[in-house]
Parts: structure tokens; C-alpha cells; sequence
């Protein structure tokens, strides 16, 4: 006996649900979990933990009051959550123009500055930077012009706080909070060295903000420290460095990278 249409169509279409969810329900988690399992793949299908952590996250190695801890090697910083929260992932979203602060939250480009001073005082190294103030702030300046965008400068103001030069073309710099509308945003870039002795990735937080290495720059610029803090030379220090680097992924994707984890666990190991 022929179903009627309107029968024949529900059951046509509960065939391909079951289909379907045999398929895609089961066969294809199943066949992803057995190639989680081949040899090499084990680890990062598990999240490749330990006892500390995972070393495919990365994390935080500060005190209570979050100031690193000295005798560790530290992360990249992370903007996701309140840091390397894997409920959380993202990037702060500023880009390179983020260069003015306001009342609720401080630029990208102060944000940089502030880290890389900071991190020059705890690695003993000159932690200045093109376009940073030396009070670690955004160095930028809102230049008013007597025809608008051209013509002779009437006023000058630095708008992430306190002038940190006299004059500009002449002009005394006024201190200021935030930006004025109708001037233009001027970043100045002051005598800092071309090439920062802090490294990009010990200022920037990645787009994951989970990222579990650093570079291989960022791990030797605090070789010298961690030796001093554990008593050890700088050598071994450095050695435990290359064994933790990791190349490019495939030879040529991306640039090799430091775990932190394992670093600092290995460190502790002896």
C-alpha cells in the first residue's frame, strides 16, 4: 500500500536523521578520537597536561598581589579574561592607531609602554621604547593648527597626562586627560633605539591570549635574572633555553618559540 505524501516526506526525512546522526553524532567524533590516539598526536588531543598545568596553555607565574616571581621565567602577556582564561580567549581587539587614553581604560600604545618599563626594571635592562614617555605613557601629543589641519600651531596638548617635552614647533605643551576635538593626534617618537632591547612579544598580548611560549629573545633576555635568583649559571640557564625552543612550524610557518611551562618545570627539577 502506498503511504500518503505527507507521510512518506516525515519518513523520508526521520531516514536521513538517523543517517545523519549515526554519521555525524557518532562515526565522526569516533574517527576523530582514533586519530587523536595515532603517535604524536596523543599528547595535544589530551591537552597535554601536567602536574602544573598544560603546556599547550599559557599561565601566569606571579605572587598573590600579581607581580612576577622572580625565579621564573614569565609569560607573554595575555588580555583574555583576567589572564590565560580558556573560558575567555580573546585579544584586546586595539589596534596600532589605539594611541590616546580615556577615563575608562588605558591605549594599546600606553599599555606597551607601561609593560616594557616595567620589565626593564625587573630584567636590569633599558626598557624604553619609540613613541614611550619615560613615565611609561603613550607619548602623544594633540596639535591644534590655526586653519584646522594646516597652518601655524596655536596650541599644543600631551593627552595621556603630564607634558613630557617643553615646546613643540614652538609652542608650550599643556598637560591634559584625553583627546580635544579638532586638534590632530601627533605621536612623537623621542630618542629611544630603533630596536628595543625588550622584545614585541614580552609587551603584546597575542590573539588567543592563551599563548604557552615566548621567543627565544624574550626567554634569553631573562636568562640573567633566573640564574641569579636559582644560583645557577647563566650557561645552563641558556642551554635549558635551546632545549625548550621549538622551530617553525613545517620548517618555514610562524617563528620558533620557548614553553614556558616546561621551562620553569625544568628549572625546578634541577
Amino acid at each position: 500500500m502506498r503511504l500518503p505524501m505527507w507521510l512518506s516526506q516525515h519518513v523520508a526525512a526521520l531516514r536521513a536523521l538517523l543517517v545523519l546522526t549515526v554519521l555525524l553524532g557518532l562515526a565522526y567524533p569516533l574517527a576523530f578520537v582514533a586519530i587523536g590516539k595515532l603517535p604524536g598526536l596523543s599528547g595535544k588531543a589530551g591537552g597535554s597536561l601536567v602536574a602544573h598545568g598544560s603546556t599547550l596553555i599559557g599561565q601566569a607565574f606571579t605572587d598573590s598581589d600579581g607581580n612576577p616571581i622572580p625565579k621564573y621565567f614569565q609569560s607573554r602577556p595575555s588580555a583574555a579574561g583576567k589572564g590565560y582564561d580558556p573560558t575567555a580567549t580573546s585579544a584586546s581587539n586595539l589596534g596600532p592607531e589605539d594611541v590616546v587614553d580615556t577615563a575608562d581604560r588605558k591605549s594599546l600604545l600606553t599599555q606597551v609602554c607601561a609593560r616594557s618599563q616595567a620589565i626593564g626594571k625587573l630584567e636590569g635592562v633599558d626598557g624604553s621604547r619609540p613613541y614611550c614617555t619615560a613615565g611609561g605613557v603613550g607619548a602623544v601629543l594633540e596639535v591644534f593648527h590655526r586653519d584646522g589641519l594646516t597652518g601655524p600651531v596655536t596650541r599644543v596638548i600631551s593627552v595621556n597626562g603630564p607634558a613630557f617635552m617643553p615646546t613643540y614647533d614652538g609652542v608650550t605643551v599643556e598637560s591634559g586627560t584625553g583627546e580635544i576635538p579638532g586638534g590632530v593626534i601627533t605621536p612623537i617618537r623621542g630618542d629611544a633605539p630603533a630596536h628595543p632591547v625588550v622584545p614585541s612579544d614580552a609587551v603584546t598580548a597575542g590573539a588567543s591570549g592563551l599563548d604557552p611560549d615566548i621567543s627565544p629573545a624574550y626567554a634569553e633576555l631573562q636568562a640573567p635574572r633566573i640564574a641569579r635568583e636559582r644560583g645557577i649559571s647563566e650557561k645552563s640557564v641558556q642551554e635549558l633555553i635551546e632545549k625548550y625552543t621549538v622551530g617553525r612550524a613545517l620548517g618555514f610557518m610562524g617563528e620558533p618559540g620557548v614553553n614556558v611551562l616546561e621551562l620553569n618545570m625544568a628549572l625546578d627539577k634541577g
